[in-house]
């Protein structure tokens, strides 16, 4: 398991544009020596952008759509067009420069294809197998949760699941899939994408090894890089270096 990194940037617009030049650099490296590369996604306002700035760079980048894969790490428990699906969302920016068949990506089961959470994450756990993700992308909530998983709450007990059904949620809506810690900690790489003052004390603790929160134990296998705005690293002590 590799150790975190942080990545400071000035604010948001300067996280979101290196995190979407550093995501199709790393994607363009790693389809030089991968037939296929698998590509797990997550929600929010920053992880939306991201996707933004993304899809205007993949025109003439070179990137080979045909040999990507999209996951999610959690969506809610809705039906397949409602608008706070995070798939919806993020497909609905990739769509426009980056063209996918349906065997490519990976959303996890709406509500009107399952009878509840846990029937839907069963589903999810057998598409996934033994699926590795070359790189997982993560949010950061005030509380310290990654994905669906929450401290102080069972989707956080470990477990041999890859995902679980979330049926009471601290944050709204109450159903949710979630890929659990054991699925998210087999990426070779783990980025988590935090902005804003309101996370910047989940960020202190998770960074200083605070076990209570879900972020703090998210690893890649190769690589765990935290991105982070100034107004989310105020809490994280500043060294100034010189020559």
């Amino acid at each position: 398991m590799s150790q975190p990194r942080v990545l400071r940037h000035e604010d948001t617009d300067d996280l979101v544009a290196q995190a979407a030049s550093h995501l199709l650099h790393t994607l363009l490296q790693l389809q030089e020596t991968q037939e296929t590369v698998h590509l797990c996604l997550t929600g929010g306002r920053t992880a939306n952008r991201i996707y933004e700035r993304f899809a205007e760079l993949v025109p003439d980048s070179g990137l080979r759509p045909e040999a990507l894969h999209l996951w999610w790490s959690d969506d809610c428990f809705v039906s397949t067009t409602d608008p706070d699906r995070n798939a919806l969302q993020a497909l609905s920016i990739l769509a426009r420069t980056l063209h996918l068949s349906s065997a490519q990506t990976h959303p996890m089961p709406a509500s009107d294809g399952k009878a509840d959470p846990g029937e839907a994450a069963y589903a999810y756990a057998h598409d996934l197998g033994e699926t590795t993700f070359d790189v997982c992308l993560l949010g950061l909530g005030a509380d310290g949760h990654v994905a669906s998983i929450f401290p102080g709450h069972p989707s956080h007990e470990q477990g041999s699941s890859l995902a679980i059904g979330v049926t009471d949620s601290p944050k709204p809506p109450a159903e949710r899939i979630s890929l659990t810690l054991r699925a998210i900690n087999r990426s070779q790489r783990v980025w988590v994408l935090v902005t804003g003052q309101d996370k910047a004390a989940a960020v202190a603790r998770a960074l200083q090894g605070d076990q209570l929160l879900p972020a703090t134990q998210v690893r890649g296998e190769l690589e765990t890089l935290w991105f982070v705005d100034e107004s989310a690293a105020e809490d994280l002590p500043f060294y100034r270096c010189g020559l």
